[in-house]
């Protein structure tokens, strides 16, 4: 039987606090700081070519392990704080997920190992892309573990691990290094410890979790409930590589028109412009389980006090950003960057909305509507798309820039009119 949720608790459980907010955007600046940290240090070892191919090593056995798992990270904030969070099973059915998600993306991995050798790793040896392979299990329980503490209500435990996937690279190359391995080599056996180490904290923690709670992990998977997880995880995985597409989508066409040097600047100036993004990732990622166990009904007044404060919020942000462009980009990167200083304020001002769309994307979530969320994220691909095409070939950089700051409006502004038709709806 599901657990029935109190009216003192309904209240506490669906409140966003700020402090639970601005600890995410902690880790998430940890993250990047280690991130950064960890290309320079890379960049220095093994120049410009190991820094791509870290690069690629980080996302491509990701996507494949998250694909052919249908999405079960992005899932498990709904299926363990929604309704179904105390089912009897609900632990045996997601590691029945999790181990054919993990099995399949590895053996899609070595099927198509040729064309990945050719295509993005044409300077690795076949080790490296044996051991990339391996890397898309190690790489998937890591995502789960994040989420599922997330989704458990274990803030500060699923905020450690997002820190902790990148800062463990850099004590794991350096005894790599240490070990006289170099390369590509030395970059794939680094990542596969991190994970191994990271996973292992966060399904220690997640054990502890789901024991104190009465559940076990051992068991017969529902087949029924391992249909609605993957069919949960399939639309809004969706959603997450429109979302990726409309990020990067823009990267393609500026430099297949402009070059290279248009394209560097434009990239120094949406990374800038994207910190405004973070506290929208922030709260899209603690609303969405709180609003799970609530429901919509009981959630839409609570969510709707918190809108005028995050609208605020993303004016303050954007603005700060706006005003730190000028001095601060051609300081950090040279003088010939001070040409990323318009579009950056450009993209700024398109983002001034996110992190209110942040909050009704974890509504969208937490009322098991990924469909609807990815649909609204779509319409700003199309919006990306179109002017892109437009603008790009007579106004570069500034183009790129515009296209973008619409698209980020359109879709957030969207998203907030769904939210408002669904919470009068709810009522």
């Amino acid at each position: 039987m599901l657990m029935r949720l109190q009216p003192t608790e309904r209240l506490r459980t669906v409140r966003i606090p700020g402090r639970a907010v601005l600890d995410n955007i902690s880790a998430r600046l940890i993250a990047i700081l280690a991130l950064a940290a960890a290309t320079v240090v890379v960049a220095r070892v093994g120049g410009a070519a190991d820094v791509g191919v870290l690069a690629l090593l980080r996302v491509v056995p990701g996507l494949f392990g998250v694909l052919a798992a249908c999405g079960l990270p992005g899932a498990m904030g709904y299926f363990l704080a929604g309704p179904e969070g105390t089912a009897r099973r609900l632990w045996p059915t997601i590691l029945a997920v999790l181990a054919a998600g993990t099995a399949l993306g590895t053996a899609a991995w070595f099927v198509l190992l040729p064309a990945i050798h050719a295509i993005l790793f044409p300077t690795t040896t076949t080790l490296v892309m044996v051991l990339a392979g391996l890397s898309v299990a190690t790489q998937l329980p890591v995502a789960v573990g994040k989420s599922s503490l997330q989704g458990l209500d274990d803030l500060k435990g699923s905020n450690v691990v997002t820190a902790a996937e990148e800062v463990a690279f850099l004590p794991a190359f350096a005894i790599g290094y240490l070990l006289g391995l170099r390369g590509p080599l030395l970059l794939v056996v680094t990542l596969i410890a991190a994970d191994v180490l990271v996973a292992a904290g966060a399904w220690l923690r997640l054990g502890h979790r789901v024991h104190a709670r009465g559940m076990r992990f051992l068991g017969r998977p529902d087949r029924p409930l391992a249909r609605r997880v993957v069919t949960f995880g399939l639309l809004g995985q969706v959603g997450g590589l429109v979302g990726l597409l409309n990020l990067r989508l823009d990267f393609l066409v500026l430099g297949s028109m402009a070059g290279p040097g248009p394209l560097g600047v434009y990239a120094v100036a949406s990374k800038f412009a994207e910190l405004v993004k973070l506290p929208a990732l922030a709260v899209t990622w603690v609303t969405y389980p709180r609003v799970a166990r609530q429901g919509a009904a009981g959630a839409s007044r609570d969510v709707a006090r918190q809108l005028p404060w995050l609208l605020g919020l993303g004016l303050a942000v954007a603005a700060a950003l706006a005003l730190a462009a000028s001095p601060l980009l051609p300081a950090l990167y040279g003088q010939e960057f001070a040409a990323a200083v318009t579009p950056a304020v450009i993209i700024v001002a398109g983002l001034v909305v996110s992190p209110a769309g942040g909050l009704a994307s974890g509504f969208l979530l937490g009322t098991r509507r990924p469909g609807t969320n990815s649909a609204v994220l779509a319409v700003g691909l199309v919006v990306t798309i179109v002017l892109d095409l437009l603008l790009i070939p007579s106004q570069g950089v500034v183009g790129a820039a515009v296209a973008s700051a619409v698209a980020y409006l359109v879709t957030d502004l969207t998203l907030l009119g769904v939210l408002r038709r669904l919470m009068a709806r709810a009522r």
